[in-house]
């Protein structure tokens, strides 16, 4: 009976470990790939018109606020008002069905909610992939 439970948990530790050195990979991949195209798109506009693009990073006389320095406020205000949008629909909804924990809400959406039917093979998944239905151009 122990020497299932010890299977079970070292199989269990093997999973969290396989899907933390997934996330760490694709969070990776996708920091790299952001970065190229951020890199690669102020490259495209400084080579376009160079001139232009030194007036958005230096403030100057006329602009006494640089338009990186702008953009950055920009991006401040509005990831602090997305922020608190979806916390305030969050906590919104969350009062509305008068939920106390997550496992209510998760019984309450799943009597609100119709249920997804899955058929045998695909809830095993067991069903083979057709990749060139998948990869198919139209």
């Amino acid at each position: 009976m122990t020497a299932a439970r010890d299977t079970e948990d070292g199989e269990e530790a093997r999973d969290k470990v396989r899907v933390m050195k997934g996330a760490a990979f694709l969070t990776t991949v996708a920091s790299a790939g952001m970065i190229a195209g951020f890199g690669s798109t102020l490259a495209l506009a400084k080579k376009k018109s160079p001139e232009w693009f030194n007036k958005g990073v230096i403030a100057t006389a006329a602009v006494p606020e640089s338009g990186a320095s702008l953009a950055l406020r920009a991006l401040g205000w509005g990831s602090l008002y997305a922020c608190c949008g979806v916390g305030l629909l969050s906590f919104t909804v969350w009062k509305v069905l008068d939920v106390h924990s997550l496992s209510e809400f998760r019984m309450k959406m799943q009597s609100l909610f119709p249920s997804i039917p899955k058929s045998a093979q695909s809830a095993a998944g067991l069903e083979p992939v057709d990749w060139d239905a998948v990869f198919k151009s139209k």
